[in-house]
């Protein structure tokens, strides 16, 4: 946090400001997202996400990615997901019971591996020492 007070007044640009003020509110939506317990409020932060990603592009001068991540994705996309959740309903409760035995250790170990895979790939792709020249 004292980095962030530091620097903050050496790149007091408006751009700044706004990312020192918008990216943590935007990591807390998304985060909020994947633990609230309602369909509705996750596609609530969800769109609250995609305005903010919105601001960003605004603020590196690409106008039209903003308006457009507006428009179509918070807009039509939101809405479309909106309209599908009012459709099946949001008052039907899912079954925590496994119909496929063994189903959560699989994934876990698939996503395991393919964490330690992007985690090689990155790791190979940043490496200046490689041995190829």
């Amino acid at each position: 946090m004292y980095f962030l007070m530091e620097n903050i007044g050496k790149t007091a640009t408006p751009e700044a400001i706004q990312f020192y003020i918008l990216a943590p509110l935007s990591i807390i939506a998304a985060l909020s997202m994947l633990i609230v317990k309602k369909a509705v409020h996750s596609a609530i932060l969800m769109a609250s996400v995609m305005l903010i990603l919105a601001f960003f592009y605004i603020a590196q001068d690409a106008p039209f990615l903003g308006i457009v991540q507006i428009v179509v994705y918070t807009g039509a996309v939101m809405m479309l997901f909106l309209f599908v959740l009012m459709i099946v309903g949001v008052d039907a409760s899912d079954s925590l019971v496994e119909t496929i035995k063994g189903q959560r250790v699989v994934a876990i170990l698939v996503a395991l591996a393919l964490g330690s895979v992007m985690v090689a790939t990155i790791g190979g792709a940043t490496n200046n020492d490689i041995g190829l020249d």
